[in-house]
């Protein structure tokens, strides 16, 4: 529950430091007098959005902070998978806002970011103000009201897991049938451009080895004379290199018996008689080998250009690259001859997908249809002491496709009377009926949701005197249900039944005018709804009826 609120430089309010308690609460204040201020402070620490505008004039930074209990609700999880030092009977939450535009979060000290407060905030407190009144025109709200009430959350988790899968298989399908289509329509374009590949007959490293070929018979010329004068030089009959290293060896042979000196020299000799004879038989063998054809030059630069061109045409380089293209047509095209049958198998699968989702609908639907009698019988029992006592109240459900939360789709249906057909309760109920009716819906999920605060915006718009009475017991109903209930109210029957009372206030200073609340005392409160009944001047009687409608509450104390 909300123990602490500590408001500084915000709008109208200089600094607002309140405490609040558990149980039914109320908070009265003239018109403008700034409790819609206190409502919006409450909201940016529910992640609403924040303005630089909201800064009280002359200041530069505004600070709204907020000490929760949260002993009783089991929220140790939040904190735990969020890395968030943990005190559950003192959580706090702050937000800061400086007049730059910059915005602050903090749970327990640690920066957190907006979405993380707002995922916080939702479970902690529930604002409702007239405006909410409008969420009975949403499908989606009266949906949670009766999966609330028929507490589904683990059959629609589960149906959303499975349609999530049918979703995607909807979507793979879909986004198959349209590549097929499109390959279809570009077959010819795609069997062209694999032939166009493969003709060239290409291999990986082709490239280089050719261009490497294409550069020696660029050269050929070159290349065979210097191999034949290599091999002159080398072999030649007359002054060859290889003839008269022979002679040299064979002079030493004939001095090695006498001269020791020369036995290793002429080994060397030998040796490299031996290696140059193998170089000059090879450039020979090479030079025999060598040929020059002008045809196998054409055919290996036109492949070259060949290979350029579809490099070129397909923006790569190389031809691995070019393999590659190759084998995704040939997948393409593969997939076209073969469109039919995988088609035919996601189309297969996607259908056995929506019978599994299709049974997990059932179920909810099974259990919807068990709370949505609940609710019908629930609602008529809350509505008639409210004033109602005609009241029709049913919940239609109609079937629609499959969606993220099932087939069902809700209808509030309402009459206020015997004789009136019933209709979406939004299109026939009264504004006073309309905040009786969200009243006794907020009533019925909050014994299932376990909110640790409640807030009532002027839910008795619309209403006065004994049914404003029994709305208030039902507000404190709730407050008695391990649950703090805050009713901001203009009707003095609702003021009377709070066990706990504040008063907004507003004050002209030389500075400008600045907004108060403060707790007040029995007396104090008395003269409050003396006020409320008969306006500025409280009469004796008005004292009186105050105190009579005080006096169970203060009986208590």
């Amino acid at each position: 529950m909300l123990k602490q609120l500590y408001i500084r430089n915000f709008t109208l309010i200089d600094e607002l430091n309140i405490q609040f308690n558990s149980g039914f609460s109320v908070i009265t204040g003239e018109t403008g007098a700034g409790k819609s201020i206190i409502l919006g402070a409450i909201g940016l620490l529910l992640g609403n959005r924040a303005d630089s505008k909201s800064i009280k004039q002359g200041r530069d930074k505004c600070i709204i902070e907020a000490h929760f209990d949260l002993s009783r609700y089991n929220m140790e999880s939040f904190f735990t998978n969020h890395e968030i030092e943990m005190d559950m009977e003192d959580t706090i939450i702050r937000r800061e806002l400086t007049i730059s535009g910059k915005s602050r979060a903090f749970i327990n000290d640690t920066p957190v970011q907006l979405t993380l407060m707002r995922e916080l905030g939702e479970t902690l407190v529930d604002i409702h103000s007239q405006h909410q009144n409008l969420l009975l025109q949403k499908e989606d709200f009266q949906l949670n009201v009766i999966d609330i009430i028929g507490m589904t959350e683990q059959e629609l988790n589960e149906y959303k897991k499975e349609f999530n899968k049918y979703h995607e298989l909807v979507k793979e399908t879909e986004d198959t049938r349209a590549q097929i289509e499109e390959n279809k329509r570009n077959e010819d374009f795609l069997r062209f451009q694999l032939k166009e590949i493969s003709d060239v007959k290409m291999q990986s490293g082709d490239q280089e080895k050719l261009e490497k070929e294409s550069e020696q018979l660029a050269h050929a010329e070159d290349i065979k004379s210097a191999l034949y004068t290599s091999d002159q030089l080398l072999m030649g009959d007359e002054g060859g290199i290889i003839e008269n290293l022979k002679l040299a060896a064979q002079h030493l042979h004939n001095i090695e018996n006498v001269y020791e000196e020369g036995i290793e020299l002429v080994q060397r000799l030998d040796s490299s008689y031996i290696e140059l004879k193998d170089i000059a038989q090879e450039i020979s063998s090479k030079m025999d080998n060598f040929e020059f054809d002008p045809q196998h030059q054409v055919e290996i630069n036109t492949k070259l250009d060949s290979i350029y061109t579809l490099q070129q045409k397909f923006h790569v380089n190389s031809i691995d690259e070019l393999l590659e293209i190759q084998e995704r047509l040939k997948e393409q095209i593969e997939n076209i001859d073969n469109s039919d049958d995988v088609l035919k198998e996601l189309e297969e699968k996607t259908y056995k997908q929506e019978q599994i989702c299709r049974n997990k609908a059932a179920v909810l639907t099974k259990k919807r249809l068990i709370a949505a009698k609940k609710v019908e019988q629930e609602m008529s029992n809350r509505l008639i002491p409210l004033g109602i006592p005609n009241v029709r109240f049913q919940v239609e459900i109609l079937k629609k496709d499959l969606s993220i939360d099932g087939v069902d789709k809700i209808n509030f249906l309402f009459s206020a009377n015997k004789s009136t057909p019933m209709q979406p309760v939004t299109q026939v109920a009264s504004g006073g009926e309309i905040a009786r009716v969200m009243l006794s819906l907020k009533a019925m999920i909050s014994g299932t949701v376990k909110l640790p605060t409640i807030i009532f915006d002027e839910i008795d718009t619309g209403v006065s005197g004994k049914i404003a009475e029994k709305m208030a017991v039902i507000m404190q109903e709730m407050g008695n249900n391990n649950r703090q209930v805050i009713s901001i109210t203009h009707l003095p029957q609702i003021a009377a039944m709070g066990s706990t009372h504040y008063k907004v206030s507003k004050e002209e200073t030389p500075e400008g005018t600045v907004s108060h609340m403060q707790l007040l005392n029995n007396d104090e409160r008395v003269r409050e709804i003396a006020q409320m009944l008969s306006g500025s001047d409280i009469s004796q009687a008005a004292i009186n009826n105050a105190q009579e409608l005080l006096r169970p509450v203060l009986n208590k104390k």
